[in-house]
């Protein structure tokens, strides 16, 4: 094959593991959400209930986090091993972190020491969070050490736990009622805000402090495009505020959700045509064409088994948990 369908293969791989990567975010992350938010309510009863909204779904999101790493592996190899070379804790961390959630929903049914394994469930959550949003930091700032780029791994680490605070609240509007959907409510709102101020100080620092930063956004069309997806983004948390303040169950999340869209699309177009800024180039780090095309066709038959058991899931078990 010749190098303009290697590159074409490299795109689409690349479109590919982003859009396995919003998958993944938006289906676990309202899961580590609602585990972060559990870590602040004190009656083992709203724990149950908490834990029973993600009960069914939580354990198939995860898949989307395997897939996506299956992916990086095999299409971008170069990157994969960069990633965990410089990033071996935090990925480690994570990990972990997965690791102490799935054990405590197993065990929090333990008659002694269930408040403990709620305890352990909010903290595996949280640790899980704070890690992928070092990991995510630590790449949109292309591995480069140094205090802005620590703080700006700090601010990421924040957006992230606040974002998916923000998913696991509007998920909880949507799921729960009485008073833990008026508290989620509240959360909501205040998560929606630490979100977006997070946001806008990583746009500002991108723009003032990254040099690959500032030379992709001035390139033509990129800037008009991200302001585009700006615009939208601001509709959607204007649409995330009013809905909670008028009521809505559903919008909220919906909502919630399309920011998370926006957002990840913006990245990515900050991102390319580089995997990792200035360091690995999409095209240069992608494997062969034969690896790639053989690796698409097994995506072509997974992808519609994934997402349609994802949506059969959320179907069957769609309404609200009250608990018992």
């Amino acid at each position: 094959m010749d190098s303009s369908t290697h590159t074409m293969l490299a795109i689409t791989w690349f479109g590919l593991i982003g859009l396995m990567l919003v998958f993944y975010v938006i289906t676990d992350g309202f899961d580590l959400g609602v585990g972060i938010l559990s870590l602040l309510r004190k009656r083992r009863e709203d724990h149950d209930v908490m834990v029973q909204t993600i009960g069914h779904v939580w354990d198939a999101n995860e898949t989307w986090l395997v897939v996506l790493g299956g992916a990086l592996f095999g299409a971008f190899p170069e990157a994969y091993a960069l990633i965990l070379q410089d990033l071996y804790l935090p990925v480690m961390v994570l990990i972990a972190g997965l690791i102490m959630r799935g054990a405590a929903i197993e065990f929090r049914h333990s008659v002694d020491h269930g408040p403990l394994w709620d305890k352990v469930f909010g903290t595996g959550s949280l640790v899980a969070a704070i890690a992928q949003g070092v990991i995510l930091g630590e790449v949109i700032t292309g591995l480069t050490p140094g205090a802005v780029s620590t703080a700006f791994v700090v601010v990421t680490a924040i957006g992230v736990v606040a974002g998916y605070s923000l998913l696991g609240a509007t998920f909880l509007v949507n799921k729960t009622v009485g008073s833990l959907e008026q508290w989620s409510r509240r959360l909501a709102l205040l998560s929606a805000f630490v979100t977006v101020v997070c946001a806008m100080v990583l746009t500002a620092a991108t723009w003032f402090a990254s040099d690959i930063g500032h030379e992709r956004w001035s390139q033509a069309g990129i800037f008009h495009l991200l302001i585009t997806l700006a615009v939208g983004a601001a509709f959607a948390f204007a649409t995330v505020i009013a809905s909670l303040y008028l009521g809505s169950s559903k919008a909220p999340f919906r909502a919630s959700v399309a920011l998370f869209i926006l957002s990840f699309a913006g990245l990515a177009i900050s991102l390319f045509p580089d995997f990792i800024p200035g360091k690995l180039p999409i095209v240069n780090t992608a494997s062969d064409p034969s690896t790639l095309v053989f690796m698409l066709i097994g995506v072509g038959l997974i992808f519609p088994v994934m997402i349609g058991y994802n949506l059969y899931q959320y179907y069957i078990f769609r309404g609200k948990v009250s608990g018992s």
